[in-house]
């Protein structure tokens, strides 16, 4: 299974119910930003920096479809972007994302 990852603030996860239909930035851009393990602590340096109350949402990507497109973005880097809406069953777990005594976002023991 080959997991990709979503963060999002708490209350706007809590506030979708059976499909998450993205935050702001997604709904602006048309699609459902995620990033891959290797890419989700860069992600959230650049466009999360020192924000509280944020969770680290676990994506089986193969439970997407054809929904689910690999696109250049930043650097050239092939990132997962979902159009459409991400379906509850596609959700493997939900975990904080907190912050390190540093005000960075501490990953340890989140990606698998």
């Amino acid at each position: 299974m080959t997991l990709i990852y979503k963060i999002v603030a708490a209350p706007v996860w809590r506030a979708s119910t059976r499909l998450f239909r993205g935050a702001g930035v997604d709904l602006c851009d048309g699609f459902i930003h995620f990033s891959t393990s290797t890419q989700v602590a860069t992600t959230a340096a650049r466009h999360y920096a020192g924000q509280s109350d944020l969770l680290l949402v676990a994506v089986a990507a193969e439970r997407l479809g054809d929904a689910l497109k690999w696109e250049i973005s930043r650097g050239g880097d092939l990132f997962p972007h979902l159009y459409g809406e991400l379906p509850a069953a596609a959700v493997v777990w939900v975990k904080p994302l907190p912050l390190d005594v540093e005000g960075g976002h501490d990953f340890s023991g989140l990606l698998s």
